[in-house]
């Protein structure tokens, strides 16, 4: 009973909707990896975990969806901790951007954090979030020097041998083995859901980009990137990465991180759109080399 009215309170205003009514307002107004329809339908199916779709009707018309888990967004961290599957696939600190019409205010009251500045607006509940969120640089606000000097790494780093190899050249099998293997050498612990990896990265197959780096045929640095294409902007979600602490004179992490923004903000461009690569939480002094912090919310 106690938990009818809290659902009753939390989903006031809002309709249930079916799922393919939630990808039509994603498509018609815009998301970021973590609120894709395929993105959700498909790590939800992992952790059988059904998703309750909710929409905002004004005027008859579908203004706003939303993917849930109780009184959390769907594929929160939270719920699969509560149901014993914590740490089943990593999504990273994702930056949150749901589907709101232009022009329309709709209350959230669902948990959700980093939730982007593109929604500030449209929703009505949200309060500011202590962290900001790490966006990437457009390319010319790196100075001469900077890129010089990436450059010239890579360029020392070809030169020793170093190969560079986009991701989707590897199966997910492959992809896991050599993550889980760089994240244990780079942070001295297991990279979070590593018995799951494999399946995960077949079921994000479609959303995966970037390259890794190999050195005399071994690889040596790695980035999980997942990119979706909204009708306005492009997201990209930098979970995270792995590097050979062995091969530091080559920085072959530095040198990955700039072919990979490089490599986003040209395909985004020849789209006609701008990108929103997201390096997570503005937490670590690396990040600021590469981005800037942006405001972030949460409910």
């Amino acid at each position: 009973m106690i938990n009818r009215v809290w659902r009753g309170w939390r989903e006031r205003g809002w309709t249930p909707i079916e799922a393919d009514a939630y990808a039509a307002a994603w498509a018609r107004f815009g998301g970021s990896v973590a609120t894709h329809p395929q993105v959700i339908e498909r790590l939800a199916g992992l952790a059988a975990i059904p998703v309750r779709y909710l929409g905002w009707f004004a005027e008859g018309e579908l203004v706003a969806a939303l993917p849930c888990w109780g009184h959390h967004l769907a594929l929160s961290k939270d719920v699969l901790k509560a149901r014993g599957k914590r740490g089943l696939f990593d999504l990273g600190n994702a930056e949150i951007i749901l589907p709101v019409a232009p022009g329309a205010q709709v209350p959230v009251r669902q948990r959700m954090r980093y939730v982007s500045e593109l929604n500030a607006g449209r929703i009505s509940t949200l309060k500011a979030q202590p962290e900001g969120l790490a966006l990437a640089r457009v390319p010319e606000e790196y100075s001469k020097k900077f890129r010089y000097n990436q450059r010239r790494e890579q360029r020392l780093l070809e030169e020793a041998g170093g190969v560079i190899r986009p991701m989707l050249e590897l199966t997910a099998e492959e992809q896991a083995s050599i993550y889980a293997d760089l994240f244990q050498r780079r942070w001295g612990f297991e990279a979070t859901g590593k018995e799951h990896l494999a399946e995960v990265f077949a079921l994000m197959r479609e959303f995966m980009t970037g390259s890794l780096i190999y050195l005399n045929d071994l690889p040596v640095a790695i980035q999980v990137l997942y990119q979706v294409q909204a009708p306005e902007w492009v997201s990209l979600e930098y979970i995270n990465g792995g590097v050979d602490p062995q091969n530091r004179e080559f920085s072959p992490g530095s040198v990955l991180s700039f072919i990979n923004t490089q490599d986003a903000w040209a395909t985004a461009r020849a789209l006609g759109k701008p990108l929103r690569y997201s390096f997570g939480r503005a937490d670590r002094e690396y990040k600021d080399r590469w981005c800037h912090t942006v405001p972030v919310f949460q409910v």
